[in-house]
């Protein structure tokens, strides 16, 4: 057979026939060969196979690519095992299983294959002139270099330099640039690293950075024009963008690992000069209409072939990289202490002189000439940042009206296309319109945001020429004749108004002024003939719903009448804005007299926008009126539930890739929480909206994690279910051994959220409880069984948090209290966990697990003091234990720990002396002293939080009317800033920036909150057992308890009598009742 590059060319060519035939219209064709395609990562040589086919310019173009995307994701897969974060194999990308249907892991590549691969994909990628093809075998470098570099791939970086080396070479253009591209994957690898895991990186910055300086100057200069100068510049832009966008990169100790010394490529001023005036020259540099023939030639014409244009794109990398390096360095109190005389040097000399590139950049618009979103965007940002500093706030300050009403109030203002997308594609308007992601790309942001800084950090130079300048284009639009207004710029004008909202209403001699903004320039727009003015007027009522009415009442009843009319709209963005005031207009004092009336017809328009478009804000509008009427919402109950249930079921159909109707789901769901929680006092209600709510429960919880992110708010759900109604409905129970299942499978991480429905349960029927099991493939599983498998797994396994543990334990403490002699055989596997886990915890530092377990010790011996004695006294470990547990009583904060301190302490004593071990007899003085004292300090603590919670709570001091921002001398100081900053200068060597930003390492070890466990001892009064048990034991043995009364301390014989007189005052109020058990 022939072969070429160790390649048997007769399978090569039969691979080839496979990937043509994937694209066949012929299923009978297509099938078999898209399944060959898909069992290639089992096929020895596959990867070399597909990069020979890749290679190949001959081979017809979808066929390559198809190669390529198989290469990569094979790669990807196949290259080392696949783990979770927790080291446990994954499974099959595909979903492969084997034979016993469980997962199957993927494949691994041989040695031999990995080798070939990595001999010659740089190769093939410096070669490759295809953009498509040539992203992919870039991402596919990635996915080894993750792996492998540099390690077991010393030799790819000084590959890919020599290749870089060669830019003085005209015909080399397309290798130089392809081996950027590559050396961008690499640094990529270690971009969001710690400082103490970037030491490749660092070796890479130090070895390529000399080399690629020059070529970036060469590229940046006034004589380079061409299209590939550009895409080679953007790829060193972007590597210094991954090198630098955390940390100024480090030397490197001898052993390759990062150290604190400066890498003398960048981290001091004189080596990083140059790249700024790289990026400056970027920044600056003109790009001419192609009309004018001037270069560089050949500027597209559309906007979004000028958005893809290298030269557009390499000044937005210029000015992010500006902006980032601002963000980081430009207020040297923030930034860390090793760069701190760097930021000094670049706060007072480089920002300064990034301000020109930047204002000059932001003049095109005005001046008629083009720029990209993207790139304004960025240069406002970074406006947004000179305004906090003084050094660069000084420069901006005679231009502040330049970049307020040319640049600022331009961008915030309707374009054409908007209009159009309002009228013509409403749902795509308001998609945009509430995209969180708005704030990275969108001009209109960047604009919002650098005006309010500038009136909140700098008002004494801008707030009165700003108001004065919108208050001239609102009177200047009611003095127009309808024809000739200017609506877009009145649009404007408002936005601008509300989105200084926050800063306004706080001084009152704004606040008392917007009445009159409101009711002239935003009360006839609900109105108006032109759409997006309405829709402008209803998100004005949101931003001011809190102004100062002086009249009798009368413009809120009109301003709540034209919002409701508002709602049936025929404009669908100004039914959204106007469902969304409404949320804002609810809670004014009196609107609830002209919104109660109407009710319903809200609620049925509510569903109508529901039902029209996913929003997650209307939604939460809906849960906010649902929420304040509560007391109103009985009546509507049922159907509001039905309605909310069958949105959730559309938006989940929707598919993955809507994300506003997920996020609408997720609403729909809280917004039932909330029906649920308005009517739990008329709980009847639940029962006719559980057909509803129980198959929506059961399949979020029975698809094997399909519905993830949904759990939360239905076992929320479960929770209302289970806990307000008196019995639980054989439907319900239903969920029991879904939520085990789950637990077991997917939903470990939710142990927290399970344990109050299985509180619940165990709580509501006991009986059933008791008696319940369901068939698995491993047999018939006894409902408790399940419960003590939960409880074991959360309190031995390493993934679950100490507060996960505690939330665990407490089941023990439901069954105990509320299967009283029912449960007996399972005390000693109670006792097995719970005191394997005292070992462990003896000398925490945080005793709240500690806490916990006792609670389950004193809920054991308050079910059955005799067993529990036993099980103690079998392990050797009372003694010990009671020690101990008295030793923690005077840290014991929570009710619970307290509560059960005392009744299972006590507990003791229901046994008669004879009964106990001997050695107990000696304990019982000092066990009676510490349970009376802390139900003593429980009586005291209980009458000081009665007083607290009677007194007045006095207001908080408002905001200084007068202050209107920092001198233009002062930097802008922000503690929250500072306190951000400072969380992020603290990540060390166990904390990268991903962990960072994903919330990971904080301590999750907060006090829990014991409100939410309930049992029949919630019904105990702990005087009362104190009373009863130590009347009854020295009345069944008083010649024990006079010789142990003898032994208490004085102190502890009369709070005793204290006790006792106050139980005897209560029951003589009260009337015969029976002593406590």
């Amino acid at each position: 057979m022939a072969a070429a590059n160790g390649v048997d060319m007769t399978q090569v060519e039969a691979l080839h026939v496979a990937l043509q035939q994937s694209f066949s219209p012929d299923a009978a064709v297509r099938d078999p060969a898209e399944e060959r395609v898909k069992r290639l990562k089992f096929v020895p040589g596959a990867t070399r196979m597909l990069l020979h086919i890749t290679e190949e310019k001959q081979v017809q173009y979808e066929v390559r690519q198809a190669a390529a995307i198989q290469l990569k994701n094979i790669c990807r897969e196949c290259w080392v095992e696949r783990v979770s974060y927790l080291g446990l194999p994954l499974p099959a990308l595909d979903g492969a299983t084997n034979a016993d249907g469980t997962p199957a892991p993927s494949p691994l590549l041989s040695g031999e294959d990995k080798r070939a691969v990595k001999g010659k994909l740089v190769e093939c990628l410096l070669a490759e002139p295809d953009k498509s093809i040539r992203d992919l075998m870039a991402e596919t470098l990635h996915c080894i270099a993750i792996h492998d570099f540099p390690e077991q791939w010393p030799e790819l970086v000084p590959t890919l330099l020599a290749a870089i080396a060669q830019n003085s070479d005209p015909a080399a253009a397309l290798r130089v640039h392809n081996a950027l591209l590559a050396m961008r994957k690499v640094c990529k690898r270690y971009e969001y690293k710690s400082r103490e895991a970037r030491g490749p990186l660092n070796e890479i910055v130090m070895q390529s950075f000399p080399l690629l300086l020059p070529l970036a100057q060469r590229l940046s200069g006034p004589n380079e024009h061409s299209i590939e100068g550009a895409m080679m510049l953007k790829q060193i832009l972007k590597i210094f963008w991954s090198s630098t966008q955390f940390y100024l990169p480090n030397g490197n100790n001898a052993d390759g690992s990062a150290s604190s010394t400066p890498s003398p490529a960048l981290a001091n001023p004189d080596a990083m000069g140059p790249w700024f005036e790289v990026l400056k020259a970027v920044l600056t540099k003109p790009l001419p209409e192609a009309s004018t023939g001037l270069e560089p030639k050949g500027q597209p014409t559309t906007k979004e072939e000028r958005n893809a244009w290298p030269w557009w794109k390499v000044k937005k990398w210029a000015a992010q990289i500006m902006t980032r390096l601002f963000s980081r360095y430009g207020i040297p109190n923030y930034a860390e202490e090793e760069v701190k005389e760097f930021a000094k040097y670049f706060s007072q000399n480089v920002a300064p002189s990034f301000l020109g590139p930047v204002c000059e950049t932001l003049n095109l618009r005005p001046s008629g000439q083009f720029c990209t979103d993207r790139v304004v965007h960025l240069c406002l940002n970074f406006v947004d940042l000179a305004v906090e500093l003084a050094p660069t706030y000084k420069l901006l300050k005679p231009h502040m009206d330049f970049l307020l009403y040319k640049v600022c109030f331009p961008a915030m203002c309707l374009t054409s296309e908007d209009i159009d997308e309002f009228e013509n594609d409403p749902h795509e308007f308001v998609h945009k319109q509430n995209s969180p992601l708005a704030d990275f790309y969108d001009p209109r942001m960047s604009a919002i945001t650098l005006v309010t800084s500038a009136v909140k950090y700098r008002g004494q130079d801008t707030m009165q020429p700003l108001l004065g300048f919108l208050t001239e284009i609102l009177q200047r639009y009611n003095a127009t004749d309808e024809a000739s207004r200017n609506h877009v710029e009145k649009d404007g004008a408002l936005l601008a108004f509300g989105s200084l909202s926050e800063i306004l209403l706080s001084k009152k001699k704004y606040s008392s002024e917007l009445e009159g903004l409101m009711v002239s320039s935003v009360f006839p727009d609900f109105n108006s003939p032109v759409g997006f003015l309405r829709c402008r007027a209803c998100w004005m009522v949101q931003r001011f719903s809190e102004t100062p009415w002086t009249d009798d009442g009368t413009h809120l009843r009109n301003l709540i009448q034209l919002v409701l009319q508002r709602l049936s709209d025929p404009a669908l963005p100004v039914q959204i804005e106007a469902s969304k005031a409404l949320r804002f207009l609810i809670e004014v004092e009196g609107a609830d007299q002209t919104l109660l009336p109407v009710l319903p017809h809200i609620l049925n328009e509510y569903f109508r926008i529901m039902n029209e478009i996913g929003n997650d804000e209307v939604v939460a509008a809906l849960q906010v009126i649902i929420d304040v009427f509560g007391e109103h919402i009985g009546p509507h109950a049922i159907a509001l539930v039905t309605q909310l249930s069958t949105a959730f079921k559309t938006y989940i159909d929707a598919g993955d890739d809507d994300d506003d109707a997920a996020m609408a789901a997720a609403q729909c769901l809280e917004c039932i929480n909330t029906v649920l929680k308005g009517t739990c006092e008329h709980a009847e209600l639940y029962k006719g909206m559980e057909a509803h709510l129980v198959p929506l429960i059961l399949q979020i919880l029975g698809h094997d994690g399909e519905y993830l992110e949904y759990v939360e708010f239905a076992l929320d759900t479960l929770t209302f279910l289970t806990y307000f109604p008196q019995q639980i409905s054989p439907a319900l129970w239903e969920a029991f051994p879904l939520l085990y299942v789950a637990f077991e499978n997917w939903a470990f991480d939710y142990m927290i959220l399970m344990a109050p429905p299985f509180n619940n349960f165990i709580a509501k029927d006991p009986a059933h409880f008791l008696a319940g099991s369901v068939n698995t493939a491993e047999g018939t599983v006894k409902y408790i069984d399940m419960i003590f498998t939960i409880v074991s797994k959360s309190v031995n396994e390493e993934r679950a948090s100490e507060s996960e543990q505690r939330k665990a334990l407490q089941l023990y403490m439901s069954v105990l209290h509320n299967c009283t002699g029912q449960v007996d055989n399972y005390l000693p596997v109670i006792n097995d966990i719970s005191l394997a886990k005292l070992g462990q915890q003896v000398n925490a530092e945080v005793p709240t697990t500690r806490h916990v377990i006792f609670q389950v010790i004193g809920s054991a011996l308050y079910y059955n003091p005799q067993l529990e004695l036993q099980e103690l006294e079998k392990r050797g470990v009372t003694h010990q234990v009671l020690t101990q547990w008295m030793k923690e009583i005077d840290a014991m904060e929570g009710w619970l720990s307290q509560k059960m301190t005392v009744l299972g302490l006590l507990s003791i004593l229901r046994i008669p002396a004879s009964s106990m071990p001997q050695h107990l007899g000696s304990m019982l003085p000092n066990i009676i002293t510490a349970a009376v004292k802390l139900a003593a300090k429980m009586k005291a603590d209980a009458e000081k939080g009665q007083k607290e919670d009677d007194a007045a709570i006095e207001p908080e001091a408002g905001e200084d009317d007068e202050w209107e921002g920092f001198d233009e001398n002062e930097d802008v100081t922000n503690p929250n800033d500072e306190a951000y900053m400072s969380a992020l200068n603290k990540l060390t060597a166990g904390g990268d920036i991903s962990q960072f930003l994903m919330g990971e390492g904080w301590d999750d070890d907060f006090d829990d909150l014991e409100d939410d466990f309930h049992s029949p001892v919630d019904n105990v009064d702990d005087l009362t057992y104190v009373n009863d048990v130590l009347k009854e034991a020295y009345k069944r043995e008083p010649e024990v308890y006079q010789q142990v009364q003898a032994a208490l301390p004085a102190d502890a014989v009369a709070i005793c009598q204290q006790l006792f007189a106050a139980v005897d005052a209560a029951r003589s109020q009260a009337g015969p009742a029976s002593p406590a058990s």
